[in-house]
């Protein structure tokens, strides 16, 4: 059957009847996701248990900390929205309690919970711009890349037709980068990620917290195309800097170094002390993710893969491999499927 279509001025982007299915089945697959953990727990907003919607929990609480009904978390978000637009739609996206972003399937259904509050409203509206960048977001996060790709486009083109400044345009262009990366096109993420970079650092400057995430990115694309000293260049350039402005515990800061060492284990150059600063920054960077942000989380387990891949890379030259190319699938067929 064919679906709805989209509400007049928003082409490319669900309308409100799609929006409502999307978000019913996506709060669906987070009640799944998340139903062991969830087990006897209540929602923490209004106190009741999982009987009905079910409890989700996708952020960073640990314990008993963090449950909640994904309508619950909604309307939180839309009431601090209304107290103030600017700054309350941080909720849309970040625990309330661990102050860390939803991940996953959770992300994804309140991607769908905001875009199905707000659909409808005015182009020009920012809080439309914000539902548009929560429900690509969300997609993102829930691995549909395709339309994730579609929402990142249509929004592109509306603010390209109402003028927005360059800075608003840059994210969305970092958005669609990012997506595809995901979808393996790296030489048109690689292309989109300079012109990222380029464009905050000279906006910005070196010490803005979105110039530091799009040097991230960027170094993230190098590595793709094998590209090692370039990216090698970059993230010795940015790390000292998101150390001083960020933070250690930083996530920003936790995925350049993830990002650097991977560049040393994965470049066929590499030296044993290459091989060794990787496996010993990985060690002291999984460390911090896993007490920040706890063992289950998307970074936290990003790391661990990373940190397998470095210790296995060490182990063979070790004893003295000298096959790079048989290493390198050896290590692939270990972490087959990763994202």
């Amino acid at each position: 059957m064919a679906e709805p279509a989209a509400e007049p001025g928003q082409a490319g982007l669900p309308s409100r009847e799609q929006a409502v299915l999307h978000y019913d089945e996506a709060v669906a697959k987070a009640v799944l996701a998340c139903a062991e953990d969830t087990a006897g727990q209540t929602c923490y907003i209004c106190m009741d248990g999982a009987a009905g919607e079910g409890l989700v929990r996708g952020c960073s609480c640990r314990g008993g900390n963090g449950f909640a009904h994904v309508s619950c978390l909604a309307r939180g978000a839309q009431a601090a929205v209304q107290r103030d637009a600017r700054n309350g739609c941080v909720r849309w996206h970040t625990c309330g309690l661990c102050k860390q972003r939803y991940h996953g399937v959770v992300r994804c259904a309140l991607g769908w919970a905001c875009w199905k509050t707000y659909v409808g409203r005015p182009e020009e509206d920012p809080v439309l711009d914000l539902a548009m960048n929560q429900l690509g977001n969300g997609l993102s996060s829930a691995n549909h890349h395709e339309e994730a790709l579609s929402v990142g486009e249509a929004e592109l083109s509306i603010k390209r037709r109402l003028g927005v400044p360059e800075s608003s345009i840059l994210v969305v262009q970092g958005n669609l980068a990012m997506t595809h990366h995901r979808l393996g096109r790296n030489e048109e993420a690689l292309r989109m990620r300079r012109d990222v970079y380029s464009g905050y650092l000279t906006l910005n400057g070196e010490d803005y917290e979105q110039t530091l995430m799009a040097a991230v990115n960027y170094a993230g694309s190098l590595i793709d195309l094998e590209r090692f000293e370039e990216a090698k260049a970059l993230m010795c350039k940015a790390i000292p800097v998101a150390r001083r402005v960020l933070g250690e515990s930083d996530e920003t800061t936790l995925a350049m170094r993830q990002v650097y060492a991977v560049l040393l284990y994965e470049n066929p150059d590499a030296t044993l002390d290459d091989l060794c600063e990787s496996v010993t920054t990985l060690e002291e960077s999984t460390r911090i993710a896993r007490r920040v942000f706890g063992g289950a989380h998307p970074i936290t387990v990003a790391m661990e893969k990373s940190l397998q891949n470095a210790r296995a890379k060490l182990r063979a030259r070790d004893r003295g491999d000298v096959d790079v190319e048989s290493i390198r699938e050896a290590v692939g067929a270990m972490t087959a499927g990763d994202g």
